[in-house]
């Protein structure tokens, strides 16, 4: 081979490369560097009182057939609370967008992300989660366990409320 075909296919190679490296970079953005709205106030897992606490659902949360992220945070303003809320990190062009955080409750215990086996139920997550009897103090271990049903409104990235045996649609 001549020192111009060489040169013409490293010149391929590479452009081919950056190519793939620009559109694997976006691919790879990390969920957790979304920005989420906490009690009004915009935030990212960079700021100390916000963590990540996990409880990942991958599924398509907005209808454009990419793959995006429920899972929970936790909250700490100061003080003795741990306050948890479901986020939703939702996969865009240029990587992904968070949503408002849906308050969960204070010093729960999480238990399993899942979507809602209701069949009417489109995209709908359900965040099942161990509480306390509203006469327990919180030092009281969460036993009693609730589950709440949230849907994803993409315009506004903000969580609704679905009722779990409702008969009409939740498209």
């Amino acid at each position: 081979m001549n020192f111009k075909k060489i040169l013409g296919v490293l010149i391929i190679v590479g452009v081919v490369a950056w190519i793939w490296h620009e559109t694997q970079a976006t691919k790879d953005a990390q969920y957790t560097d979304a920005t989420f709205t906490i009690e009004g106030e915009e935030m990212s897992l960079s700021d100390e009182r916000l963590q990540y606490f996990g409880n990942e659902l991958y599924t398509d949360l907005d209808g454009d057939g990419s793959e995006d992220i429920a899972f929970i945070v936790t909250y700490q303003p100061g003080g003795s609370g741990t306050f948890y809320y479901a986020v939703a990190s939702v996969q865009a062009e240029d990587g992904y967008a968070g949503s408002d955080g849906y308050f969960l409750g204070d010093r729960i215990a999480p238990q399993s992300t899942d979507m809602s086996p209701n069949p009417r139920h489109v995209r709908v997550v359900v965040f099942n989660y161990a509480d306390r009897l509203p006469e327990e103090p919180m030092s009281t271990n969460p036993s009693v366990g609730k589950s709440v049903y949230l849907k994803l409104v993409p315009e506004t990235m903000q969580w609704g409320i679905v009722e779990p045996d409702f008969e009409g649609e939740s498209r």
